[in-house]
């Protein structure tokens, strides 16, 4: 199971914007983790309209969580970026060319494995992954200083 590009970013940011507890603009971010803003423009784009992220245009704006980083499913999260599981072939019907698919296991076994990928990351939230020696961690990683005590700006 490889998660797209798109999705990594989309984790990378609110990972970000969880650990910094303020707004950031997509070029810092960008510049933080070494990716392409273009990419993330998108990205972010797409956070917002789904719910994840509040943005703000103009000189004094940027991106924040619009949820608390408790209320931020990884499962949630992940199904609402990920545009399909379709691990192999066999899984989309409408494209499945392989001539062994009424007899063959591996679908069953490798939904069943999705499945507990997918379980696995039901039982976390964003705030599992900012916890305070992470977020400290993470900072540093990030050659940002550290922010501690900011209370985090949620709707």
């Amino acid at each position: 199971m490889q998660l797209t590009r798109y999705t990594d970013y989309a984790l990378r940011t609110v990972i970000y914007l969880g650990v910094v507890k303020r707004s950031a603009t997509i070029s810092e971010i960008a510049e933080r983790y070494g990716i392409s803003r273009n990419h993330l423009v998108k990205v972010v784009h797409h956070l917002g309209r789904i719910g994840y992220l509040e943005t703000t245009r103009g000189k004094s704006g940027g991106l924040k969580l619009a949820l608390p980083p408790a209320e931020i499913n990884l499962g949630s999260f992940v199904r609402d970026l990920e545009p399909n599981f379709d691990i192999v072939e066999c899984f989309n019907a409408a494209t499945d060319t392989c001539p062994i698919t009424p007899a063959c296991r591996l679908k069953s076994i490798l939904g069943e494995a999705l499945e507990a990928f997918l379980s696995v990351l039901n039982s976390y939230t964003l705030a599992d992954l900012i916890e305070k020696e992470d977020s400290e961690l993470i900072n540093q990683l990030l050659g940002r200083p550290i922010e501690l005590g900011a209370a985090p700006a949620h709707r």
